[in-house]
Formats: C-alpha cells, structure tokens, sequence
C-alpha cells in the first residue's frame, strides 16, 4: 500500500498541480494533519479487533510519530470540543523525563503532532495532557510500576518497552489499569531486544505487529545519520536489531552472544596464510529442503599456533539441490582464492565429493566425518572467540544469529544450524587441527 506522500512523490507535477486545486481552502489547510495520507504503512493499526499492537523498527524508522498520532486517533472527535474514543490515556516511558521529552514534546511526539485547534495543553505540575473535551493522558515512568496500581484507562501509549528495567513489573500493573470503556487497547512502539516481557506480549493472540527497518523512513532522516550507521551497523547483528528492527534472541546457555561477536567485528581482513571454503551440505533439495551452510574464513598463521588468528569472510549459504550448493561453494573458492574446500560427510558420503567434482574435477577437497554432537563439537570454537581469536567481517548476521542459538546441550532455534555448522568446520581445519598436531606429544616406538 502506498502513502498519498508516496503518491504526490512520484505523481507528475500536473497531477500534483490538479490535485492540489482540487482541494478547498479548509481541505488544503487540514492535509499538513491527516496522517492516514502521509503515514507509512507500518504506521497505520492493522484492522481487527487487537488488544495491543506493537510497532517494532529500527532507530529513526517512525515509531514515535505512529504512536503519538494514534493517540490523537483515540482522543480527538469530529470538532475540538467532540469527544473521541477514548478519554482517559496513560503514556508510559522509563523515566518522567523520556516521557515528556519524547512522547509529549518531542519532535514527533503528541504535540508536534496536533493541528493548533486541537493542540491539547501541558499540566506540568499534574504531568498530563489535557484536550479541550476533556480527554487527559497521563504521564507514567516505567521505574514506579506501583503509582499504577490505582488509576484506570480506556487507551495506552508504551514507549520502548524493550529496555525498560521493570518490564514485567510495570506491564502487568498496566494490564489491570486498562479496564475502562467497551475495548481499551494499547500500542507499543519500541526497538526490539531479547527481553521476556517482549517475546510474551508477541505471544499473545490478542497482539498485532507492524515492522519497518530504519531505511523505510529515509525520506525524513538526515542523509549523514543514514550514511554514518549504515557504514558502522549494516551485516551485523547489533545492525539487525536497531536498524532492521528484528527480533534477535540469544537462548539461555548460548556458546556465543551478540557482545560477544561485537567485539570480534573488523572492517577487514590482514594478508591470510590460509583460507578454506567449509560445507555443511543439503543432501535433498526443494523447497522444504534445509539450507546448505557455506562459511568462507582465512587465517593468519604467523609465530606460535597460539598466536594465529581466524578470520570469517564470507557467508554464501544457499538452499537448493545439490547442484545447487555444490556451485555455489565452489565459486565462493574461485571468489576469495580458497586452497581448499572441506565438507561433513556424515549424511552424504561419498555423494559429496561426487557433486563436486561434477562441477569441478579438480577442485581440492578434504572429507570430514563428525564423531560429536554439534553443540560439543562448537564448544572448542567458542572458546576461540572468547580468547579473542576469531574475527568477523560484516555481512554475517543470519550466521551470527545461529550461533546465539547453540548451546552445548544443542541448538535451541528453529531448524538446522547449516550455517553455523559449516563454521565450526572452517575453524576446526584452520585453527584447532593444526593446534592438536603442533601440540600432540611425540609417541616412543617400542
């Protein structure tokens, strides 16, 4: 669905010319406020009958300006003095002061947003907003949960509820709050983070969602901002939570976390002793079929084995029959100049190597058979990366992804780890194979 700002955008400059005529004295003054015709699609509520509908995006992408403009949905009615449909509101941020800045005053906050006739007034003393038929909101501060034991409200506005430290506390007091009139709702217009409260209201089947990464919103973004993050965040995991605005969780017990792969980020890879093409392959194909993980690393094998470190290139995973990802490794090997291309062959066997030589006879392969389970094998890896041996470009946030999700005892996500499997393949053949033999203890012949 396009916006009628999208429209006017694109439209040629008769058509903007005409429609603009078309338009009354009233109309054409009223249009800077009608935000159903400027508002992305991520911005509108969802039809249905929602209890709470969640705008989750990332920085900058409009969340703020969708929530205050849905308050204004809920209060204003046909005149100033006509009442809405919703008369009593709670706006609840972290602080006081969050609240005020960004709900109440901010550039896209309530305020900002209202037309002049039904600009509601600030009560600083009382710390609402009062409308001039009658409707208030009320500000609240997520650090007191209990002054919302007490009050009751027929709407809600939550803001950034993700880094609230008493989520949970200051949601559920809101919940018994919200009791008045025939269908009290809520929005909650927050950047996603792995945090219970979150995952739990997402669960609910009373909750939409809305989404919108924060490129969505680049038309009222400053280029530099747009630049400067991108440059810094994009292929990251931390990029994909507060510029995609997804949903990353990190399981309990994982081998790896997102601070972790943060601090192993470089922007590029040293001169590399060694680089390999590892596999973890799909023997069946098709649409159900789970990917075949292809990870590209180097090493830069200089000095003692302990000194060596690890660099993650590439992630080049493909979904598709064998033909499929059998080409699609070898050209990441063509790509970066790869010396060799090592597989798990536990599912395939001798199937694996015969896809690939199908490709390319030549091509420099070395079989690999796993004799533990994937969560003990990827232990030795993690502890690379906690040693600060292992380093990733960007580019690698699905793979990133999975490795938040693997514990020792096994994956704790969706599917198969291809992805992260072909990693723990790249790092065995580049850094623990070679640590064993330099450290194995010489054996006496007898």
């Amino acid at each position: 669905m396009r916006s009628g700002a999208a429209w006017l955008a694109c439209a040629a400059q008769e058509e903007v010319d005409e429609f603009l005529g078309s338009l009354g004295d009233n109309a054409l003054a009223a249009l800077p406020w009608l935000f159903e015709f400027w508002a992305l699609p991520h911005q509108l509520p969802p039809e249905g009958d929602w209890k709470s509908w969640v705008i989750m995006g990332g920085r900058g992408a409009g969340k703020t300006r969708a929530g205050a403009e849905w308050v204004r949905m809920q209060v204003e009615g046909a005149t100033p003095d006509a009442p809405g449909r919703a008369r009593r509101l709670a706006l609840v941020s972290e602080t006081f002061d969050q609240a005020r800045d960004v709900m109440v005053f901010g550039e896209s906050g309530i305020l900002a947003c209202s037309p002049p006739d039904r600009r509601p007034v600030w009560e600083a003393g009382r710390r609402r907003l009062v409308w001039a038929n009658g409707a208030t909101a009320q500000v609240y501060s997520a650090h007191e949960p209990e002054a919302l034991r007490g009050p009751q409200f027929d709407a809600a506005w939550v803001d950034e509820l993700a880094k609230w430290k008493k989520a949970e506390e200051t949601w559920d007091m809101l919940q018994f709050a919200l009791r008045l009139g025939e269908h009290p709702q809520q929005v909650v217009t927050t950047t996603p983070k792995n945090v219970p409260v979150l995952k739990r209201i997402l669960g609910n089947a009373s909750t939409v969602t809305t989404h919108a990464p924060t490129d969505a919103n680049r038309a009222y973004l400053a280029e530099s901002f747009l630049a400067e993050v991108e440059a810094r965040y994009a292929g990251t995991r931390l990029g994909r939570q507060e510029l995609e605005g997804l949903l990353l969780e990190d399981v309990d017990g994982a081998l790896w976390t997102t601070s972790m792969l943060e601090r192993c980020r470089v922007d590029a890879a040293p001169t590399l002793s060694r680089m390999v093409v590892a596999v973890d392959p799909a023997v069946t194909g098709g649409a159900g079929a789970d990917e075949c993980g292809i990870v590209v690393a180097g090493v830069v094998a200089e000095g003692p084995v302990t000194d060596w470190r690890a660099y993650v290139l590439e992630d080049a995973s493909v979904r598709g029959g064998p033909s499929d990802w059998a080409r699609a490794a070898i050209q990441a090997m063509e790509r970066h100049g790869g010396e060799r291309l090592v597989a798990e062959v536990n599912q395939g066997g001798d199937l694996v190597e015969s896809v690939l030589r199908q490709i390319d006879p030549l091509v420099p392969f070395r079989a690999l058979r796993a004799g533990r389970g994937k969560g003990l094998r990827a232990e030795p890896v993690a502890a690379l990366y906690e040693q600060g041996r292992v380093h990733h470009l960007r580019g690698l946030g699905i793979l990133e992804d999975q490795m938040c999700r693997m514990t020792v005892a096994g994956y704790g996500g969706k599917g198969s780890p291809d992805r992260l499997d072909a990693l723990v393949w790249a790092i065995h053949e580049l850094m623990i194979e070679p640590a064993a033999h330099y450290t194995r203890p010489a054996v006496r012949a007898l």
